[in-house]
């Protein structure tokens, strides 16, 4: 697991092994990461990241410069080895969070220009997350949502939905507001 773009390219992640996470793969996330390349300006922007586990995804999006990052994960594990990496890499605009994302969603009012969720493949609630995301007015004007999930599993029938872009057993599902899709 490498950072792929931004100021700590390159950069080697070595998170202890018993870590309860399924890190997005290196061909994936560069693959997601060029699709972005093409929509977004990465400076400045505020992303949250959900079920952000190692905060791979988190860290990339602060190498490049992103002005927030908000990085939620239940694993007290996950919590202690994204804040001490971020700590070791001055990545100072990355704040992590030990939460139940259903919970946390719930309890947020800010809105952010993009969201980021990889949550576990086996859990049954992964539908509910676009539904929440837009329910709560959570993303800006032409704010994104990027769902990872398998590629068996289809989110398309929500009115936001965009595309869905499949790597192998992962996918990336795409949301915007509907009025914005086109």
């Amino acid at each position: 697991m490498r950072i792929i773009g931004g100021k700590l390219k390159g950069l080697r992640l070595n998170p202890p092994k018993n870590l309860p996470v399924r890190p997005t793969t290196d061909m994936a996330k560069e693959a997601l990461f060029n699709i972005l390349l093409n929509q977004i300006e990465f400076e400045d922007i505020t992303v949250l990241d959900l079920f952000s586990g190692t905060g791979n995804i988190s860290m990339e999006f602060a190498s490049r410069g992103a002005a927030q990052v908000t990085s939620v994960d239940r694993s007290q594990q996950c919590v202690f080895y994204l804040k001490d990496t971020t700590r070791q890499h001055g990545l100072t605009q990355v704040q992590t969070f030990k939460a139940d994302v259903f919970k946390y969603l719930e309890m947020e009012t800010e809105q952010y220009d993009l969201i980021f969720a990889d949550p576990p493949y086996d859990l049954n609630k992964i539908p509910e997350i676009p539904k929440i995301v837009f329910a709560k007015n959570l993303l800006k004007p032409d704010g994104l949502l990027i769902v990872e999930h398998q590629s068996m599993q289809n989110l398309s029938n929500h009115p936001a939905f965009v595309e869905q872009r499949k790597y192998g057993h992962s996918s990336f599902s795409f949301f915007k507001s509907a009025e914005l899709s086109v």
